[in-house]
């Protein structure tokens, strides 16, 4: 009687995460559209000066702007490469805790630059927009990508808090690296 409560018990508790969850899923697929879609134009505006951004040399300045002083170029092109590279990630659905955590890095890096100007956009450069950001980066870390994405059959979606507590930890030192170095 009781090996009968364990088998049936066992056929019940499946791997939960090859199980469909359309609500989910598409959910997790909108967030990681407009997310990684925004943060790959956001990078394409730092390199290539498209959607009227300001190339290289322009976000070097306004980085200079915002009191980094030292190779303000080159973390123009880490920030771009970042931006670009991990919004493509997230697009695609691909190494989703590596895009998610470049995003979440560059924009930890943000909000910590901004901080003492307020909270919202305005005069001052507020830094809720990327903590909304940096908020998206976090949640997709921790969730995963979900199985619309090319990740569906990875170790790192069907259980993601390891890879998110590290991509949490490579995500931090980056920024503490970049503060510590660059300003």
């Amino acid at each position: 009687m009781l090996s009968d409560v364990d088998s049936s018990s066992s056929s019940d508790v499946r791997d939960q995460t090859s199980q469909w969850h359309g609500g989910l899923d598409f959910g997790l697929l909108v967030l990681r559209l407009v997310l990684g879609g925004t943060m790959a134009a956001h990078g394409l505006q730092k390199l290539f000066g498209a959607f009227d951004g300001p190339g290289i040399s322009g976000f070097a300045d306004a980085l200079g702007g915002f009191g980094f002083t030292s190779q303000t170029t080159l973390l123009s092109w880490i920030t771009a490469l970042t931006e670009l590279g991990g919004g493509l990630l997230l697009v695609v659905g691909l190494f989703t805790p590596i895009g998610a955590a470049g995003i979440l890095g560059v924009a930890a890096s943000i909000v910590a630059v901004k901080f003492g100007n307020g909270f919202f956009m305005g005069p001052q450069q507020g830094f809720e927009y990327e903590l909304l950001i940096g908020a998206a980066a976090l949640a997709l870390l921790f969730t995963g990508s979900g199985r619309i994405a090319v990740d569906k059959n990875t170790p790192w979606r069907r259980k993601p808090m390891p890879f998110a507590i590290l991509g949490l930890l490579i995500a931090a030192a980056a920024s503490v690296v970049v503060l510590v170095v660059f300003r």
